[in-house]
C-alpha cells in the first residue's frame, strides 16, 4: 500500500470518472497540496491516475503513453505491454507505483509485480485511502442513482474524512 494519495474510478453507464486527491506526504509532512495525479490521455480518451512514488509514477505515465500510442489508443494491448515491461525491465522494476487507467469500456489496475487487473463492479481504487474511497463508491453506486461523476466526489470526501494521507483538494476528470 502507498502512503499519500487517493485515487477512485468510478463507471457508470457511459461514463468513467476518476478522482484523486492533491496531497503529497514526505513521512509525517505534507509537501504539497494540490498536486494533479491523473491525466487525460490519447487525444483525451483514456484517463489515467497513479498513486506512489511522484517520479516513479511520473515515469510510469510517460511509459503508458508511449504504449497507447504505439497501439494506437488499445488500453488492453498498452496496459499488458506496460506490465510485461515494468515486470521484466530492471530499471522499471524498481517504481514503486500503481496506475489505475480507463477509457470507454475498460478500467485497469496496473502494478509492477505484472499484474493488470480488471476490476468488478465498475469501481478501481488505488493509494492509502483507496480502501475507504472504493467502499463509500461501492456503497453509492449500489444504493443510490448518482452520476459516476457525483459518485466519486463523494466517495473522496469519505476517503478525506478518513485517510489522513488523503486530503480534500479533489480533482476529476470524466469520459
Amino acid at each position: 500500500m502507498f502512503k499519500g494519495t487517493t485515487v477512485v474510478c468510478v463507471r457508470r453507464g457511459a461514463k468513467v470518472c476518476i478522482g484523486c486527491d492533491g496531497q503529497i506526504t514526505l513521512g509525517d509532512t505534507v509537501l504539497k497540496h494540490n498536486a494533479r495525479k491523473i491525466r487525460k490521455l490519447y487525444d483525451n480518451r483514456i484517463l489515467a491516475g497513479f498513486a506512489g512514488a511522484t517520479a516513479d509514477a511520473l515515469t510510469l505515465f510517460e511509459k503508458f503513453e508511449e504504449k497507447v500510442q504505439a497501439q494506437r489508443g488499445n488500453i488492453v494491448r498498452s496496459a499488458v505491454d506496460l506490465a510485461k515491461d515494468w515486470r521484466t525491465d530492471r530499471v522499471l522494476r524498481r517504481l514503486e507505483a500503481l496506475l489505475i487507467v480507463a477509457d470507454a469500456e475498460h478500467t485497469f489496475i496496473l502494478s509492477g509485480t505484472g499484474d493488470v487487473i480488471e476490476p468488478e463492479l465498475g469501481i478501481a481504487s488505488i493509494g492509502s485511502g483507496g480502501t475507504y474511497a472504493k467502499a463509500a463508491a461501492q456503497a453509492l453506486l449500489e444504493s443510490t442513482e448518482l452520476a459516476a461523476r457525483d459518485i466519486v466526489e463523494k466517495s473522496m470526501r469519505i476517503a478525506a474524512s478518513i485517510c489522513v494521507y488523503t486530503n480534500d483538494q479533489i480533482l476529476i476528470e470524466e469520459l
